[in-house]
């Protein structure tokens, strides 16, 4: 095991690595590239250039990318081109925000889905199984930004139940009711899709398990139901939604950007849009590197639960998983 963690933290670095590089060159052939911010009415090009020249933005970009990389080993993330700002101060207060949107929403998804999921492999076709059937229906179809819109048009402005928009209430802040109270509706905007995508998941990786053979012989031997599906069929069933939930890291931090964007959460997701529009490349680069880190993290956490959730799983020495 901790020659396997070893060797996925080495294989980890890289994949960063590289992903910096790759986001680093594409953000410099972006239209106009970074020196673009300074070409605003009236500026003239010398001024411009004595701008660019003094951000460092006319040495080459090989440079300029060993500049930046090594200024990140040091924890230094860089300063906005137009205000000068650190980067570290923008960014680690959204990323904060950003983690109680997508863990409040994953969680909530998490112990809905997966307990509906395994009722409904137990009970097929039944009215359980058909709603959540159109439930997941909905939850694939409906666009994010458009259901978070009809919701805050409804409880917010027709209703008046709920906060229409941000994470607290002006003169609130910190207050955990008034959170509480502004989370619920970006977290049922998030999890109508996951709540779609995880029970079907639980309940087809269930039906599956449930056919083996090993469990027909469990029944056989006069065992209840309760203990063949928690004790014996649970465990197996669970390493493909272990397997989804790494793999679904990036949707659900592409789809708190628009959640947020819709209820003015002060998240990553809406900073990347604000940022993208101001052509401020050093947060861009930031925002990028720490979603890669989530994602990276969460594969090898995925990889890790598979040997917790199934003791015949062996996290093997060639980097994969042996049964």
């Amino acid at each position: 095991m901790t020659e396997y963690l070893i060797r996925r933290i080495l294989q980890s670095v890289l994949v960063l690595f590289l992903i910096s590089i790759l986001t680093f060159l594409m953000i410099h052939a972006a239209p106009g590239g970074p020196t673009q911010i300074f070409l605003a009415p009236g500026l003239s090009p010398e001024a411009a250039q004595i701008q660019a020249h003094n951000l460092g933005l006319d040495r080459p970009v090989p440079v300029q990318y060993a500049v930046w990389l090594g200024n990140l080993m040091q924890g230094d993330l860089g300063h906005t081109f137009k205000n000068h700002i650190p980067v570290g101060d923008i960014l680690w207060p959204t990323v904060k925000n950003t983690m109680v949107l997508m863990g409040a929403a994953w969680l909530f998804s998490l112990l809905i889905a997966v307990p509906w999921g395994i009722y409904n492999s137990t009970s097929e076709y039944g009215l359980s199984d058909q709603t959540a059937s159109f439930v997941s229906y909905i939850g694939f179809a409906m666009p994010t930004f458009w259901f978070g819109i009809i919701l805050q048009e409804y409880f917010s402005l027709k209703l008046d139940w709920l906060p229409l928009s941000d994470m607290y209430t002006m003169g609130k802040e910190g207050n955990l009711g008034d959170l509480f109270m502004h989370l619920i509706l970006p977290v049922s905007v998030l999890t109508l899709g996951f709540l779609a995508a995880y029970s079907k998941y639980s309940r087809a990786s269930m039906l599956e398990v449930l056919s083996q053979d090993y469990i027909r012989t469990a029944r056989a031997k006069g065992l209840k139901e309760r203990r063949v599906i928690f004790r014996h069929a649970l465990r197996n069933a669970l390493i493909p939604i272990i397997t989804i939930l790494g793999l679904d890291l990036p949707i659900l931090v592409s789809g708190a950007a628009l959640t947020e964007r819709v209820f003015n959460w002060p998240g990553m997701g809406r900073l990347f849009v604000d940022m993208a529009v101001a052509r401020e490349y050093s947060v861009l680069m930031s925002i990028t590197l720490v979603v890669s880190v989530i994602v990276v993290l969460g594969n090898l956490i995925a990889d890790i639960l598979y040997a917790i959730v199934d003791p015949r799983v062996q996290l093997g020495s060639k980097g994969g998983s042996s049964t």
